[in-house]
């Protein structure tokens, strides 16, 4: 099993930054290789993937949308995601997700292809 907690939402204004954390724990974490993703949710709208990091050599995957003002990052056994410059459109509950395979940080995450998640972290961005 593999339990993912998340931390750091809150509430910012336009053009401000959050770094979100999702410490990662369970008794096959260590010995894997994995796919960490964050995700993004406002209600009635679909899940969307934010960014990807390959555990295994550091690769990164992002959407179009936040290339240049997120970066994703690991140390052991966290993954974070810094935010820059939030737009108020960013306001939503950000997720993180794992996968113990590659080919789930190829693209972009899909929400399909991840297994394991956390229960979410709340980012509200005021204008």
């Amino acid at each position: 099993q593999v339990q993912l907690v998340e931390s750091g939402g809150g509430s910012v204004q336009a053009g401000g930054s959050l770094r979100l954390s999702c410490a990662a724990s369970g008794h096959t974490w260590n010995s894997n290789t994995k796919c960490m993703a964050w995700f993004r949710q406002v209600p009635g709208k679909e899940r969307e993937g934010v960014a990807g990091i390959y555990t295994g050599d550091g690769s990164t995957v992002y959407a179009d949308s936040v290339k240049g003002r997120f970066t994703i990052s690991q140390d052991k056994n966290t993954v974070y995601l810094q935010m820059n410059s939030l737009k108020p459109e960013e306001t939503a509950m950000y997720y993180c997700a794992a996968d113990f395979t590659r080919w789930a940080c190829r693209e972009k995450p899909r929400r399909d292809e991840f297994n394991y998640w956390g229960q979410g972290t709340q980012v509200t961005v005021s204008s």
